[in-house]
């Protein structure tokens, strides 16, 4: 394994191990940090600059170009073009940050999302009564807030001694036209919201302040349905079979969104009671499981979902532990398989006002694709599989510590990367699409996914890498760390049965994209752009995911990475009303296209499942 850097960047502190030669703008990805690229990484748009203030960073000729000799004097760097060479720091303007913006997919144009959110707090001093005025309590909060306001009956009760008790002095913290809480006397002028993205195999929440806009701190979870089975049918099917176990799932994904609320409110020094409003986007199935609304039919034909339309809730309806009276939005569905995710993805992307065809893709264990095409929006869900998130890999792992996360030819032999630069201990998916792809390109996997013996190699394959097929039991597997360098004390192979299942989750997203290109009339070579979406997405190297098969043979500078595109959907309905309004309009015109019902589906998926011939 060759040597690795520390990159760390500022100012989130955030640091990472990476090869040498590794770009910043792939390091930065590897931190979880979205930087800007609408040129697709080719260093033409200079939206990607940051300073490496600390450590080597050589400038490529397009950052001297671009940013000129004074710059790139003082540290400045295109995160797509610079190259890490040694231990580095590097600093990132929030304008370089993809998150900092919601971009629409037309040239050159840019919007942020106004800070217009449902809670707000409103700090007032009224009048207290006086001889000849009866006006209620409440008319005289309603004549200083200046409109009616509909009022929780707890917050009623208590209304009365608590504006006496602070000398009719205090904050009204309003959800739309509800009172949902009166704060007497001088209170801290905390109004906080926290927006979910509930996924399969991962959670994510984000602290927002709803006063700034920024995000005040961000955690992540494994989903602890897992248990229960590592994709969607397995829970609806034992909702289906077992009585009780709806109310076991709501009641894991409920303890995991609490456990993240505590963990943000640690990080930003708060508390729970100052979150008044969550929002939640996660597909069909989830959303319905964390309502705990049966999910029941979406397993049998039509599949059809129990609600479309966004869900206005009480959170303490869902046990969600925020603020006793604070709200929950949970976003609207497209139909039985592409759920709020989706819609705040499109959202997140403004794929809907794309003026060219243009595709999202968001890689996971269920894969959502959606197409914009001449103003239509043809949306439709694939199940991948986890083979993306390390599972059914015989040294599958998740992108965590000890995780091997890519994998490089390097001359004579492959050379690879360790997330928490430990000794390895498995194979996360982006190096197994790394891997695979490096093997296609050697001769050494054929089209049909067989792993060649080392008698069959061709003669340009160097010996080193003829040396790490293993013959075992009529197959051949490929040895990536031998024993001795293992984090666990044993060889990490890939098997061939490893091959299998990768071509089962990469055919069956090539295949949902294909057959909405027809559906479209276009080919793939007609796409302008296609965005990547998911913590999956974000870590692929698109050259190798092209060289699978995963995504079409597209120029690179097409294909672009939006990072948690579903939890930026999330925060923009958390601080914007009118994003709501935006994704139900989504949700409403978007087609949705069911495979389980096309008839070419099964003949495309197994084209698919064969790897391209060439790159």
């Amino acid at each position: 394994m060759k040597q690795e850097y520390r990159v760390r960047f500022e100012p989130s502190g955030r640091t990472v191990f990476v090869l040498p030669n590794t770009t910043l703008f792939e390091a930065a990805a590897r931190a979880g940090i979205v930087l800007q690229s609408p040129c697709g990484g080719r260093g033409s748009c200079g939206k990607c600059r940051v300073r490496v203030v600390q450590g080597g960073c050589d400038p490529s000729e397009a950052c001297v170009r671009l940013l000129g000799e004074t710059e790139t004097r003082s540290g400045m760097r295109l995160a797509c073009q610079a190259r890490v060479c040694n231990d580095c720091v590097v600093d990132v303007p929030a304008a370089s940050l993809f998150e900092s913006r919601t971009r629409i997919l037309t040239e050159g144009a840019e919007s942020g999302v106004d800070v217009d959110p449902a809670i707000t707090r409103h700090t007032v001093q009224l009048p207290p009564p006086v001889s000849g005025d009866d006006t209620s309590d409440l008319r005289r909060l309603e004549q200083a807030l200046g409109r009616r306001v509909h009022v929780h009956l707890d917050v009623m009760r208590g209304f009365p001694e608590r504006l006496r008790s602070a000398g009719f002095r205090g904050a009204a913290v309003l959800c739309e036209d509800r009172l949902i809480a009166f704060e007497p006397g001088e209170t801290p002028g905390e109004c906080y919201g926290v927006a979910f993205d509930l996924g399969t195999t991962t959670i994510v929440g984000g602290l927002m302040d709803c006063t700034g806009g920024g995000e005040v701190a961000v955690a992540a979870r494994m989903n602890p349905q897992v248990a229960h089975g590592d994709d969607v049918i397995s829970r609806i099917m034992q909702v289906r079979e077992d009585p009780g176990a709806l109310e076991r799932l709501q009641q894991e994904a409920g303890e995991a969104l609490n456990g993240l609320i505590a963990e943000l409110c640690t990080q930003a020094g708060i508390s729970r009671d100052r979150i008044y409003e969550a929002t939640l986007a996660g597909n069909t199935t989830m959303q319905h499981l964390f309502c705990g609304i049966s999910p029941a039919a979406l397993g049998e034909v039509p599949f059809p979902p129990a609600y479309h339309r966004a869900l206005h809730l009480q959170a303490r309806e869902t046990g969600l532990e925020i603020h006793p009276n604070g709200r929950l939005y949970v976003f609207p569905n497209i139909g039985g398989f592409v759920g709020g995710d989706t819609v705040a993805g499109i959202l997140a992307t403004g794929l809907h006002r794309a003026e060219r065809p243009s595709m999202l893709v968001d890689i996971g264990t269920n894969g959502e694709i959606v197409l914009a095409h001449e103003g239509r929006l043809l949306a439709t869900s694939t199940a991948a599989g986890p083979a993306f998130e390390g599972a059914r890999i015989r040294a599958g792992m998740r992108a965590t510590d000890g995780a091997i996360e890519k994998v490089v030819l390097n001359h004579s032999d492959i050379s690879y990367n360790v997330i928490g630069n430990t000794a390895p201990a498995g194979i996360c998916g982006t190096a197994l699409i790394d891997l695979a792809a490096t093997l296609l390109r050697a001769g050494l996997l054929d089209s049909t996914g067989r792993l060649l013996g080392p008698d069959e190699a061709p003669a340009r394959v160097p010996t080193a890498l003829k040396e790490r097929l293993h013959e075992n039991d009529g197959n051949v597997d490929f040895l990536i760390v031998p024993a001795a360098e293992s984090g666990t004390g044993e060889a990490i192979y890939l098997y061939q049965r490893d091959v299998r299942e990768l071509q089962l989750a990469s055919g069956a997203i090539r295949a949902g994209i294909l057959i909405l290109l027809r559906r479209a009339g276009l080919e793939p070579d007609d796409l302008d752009t296609v965005l990547l979406a998911g913590g999956f997405g974000n870590f692929i190297r698109r050259s190798n995911a092209r060289r699978i098969g995963l995504l079409p043979p597209l120029p690179t500078q097409r294909i672009r990475f939006v990072g948690n595109a579903a939890g930026m959907g999330a925060k923009a309905a958390l601080l914007n009303r009118a994003a709501r309004a935006t994704a139900e309009r989504i949700a409403e015109s978007a087609e949705h296209v069911d495979l389980s019902l096309d008839p070419e589906f099964q003949m495309e998926f197994g084209m698919a499942m064969l790897f391209p011939e060439t790159d």
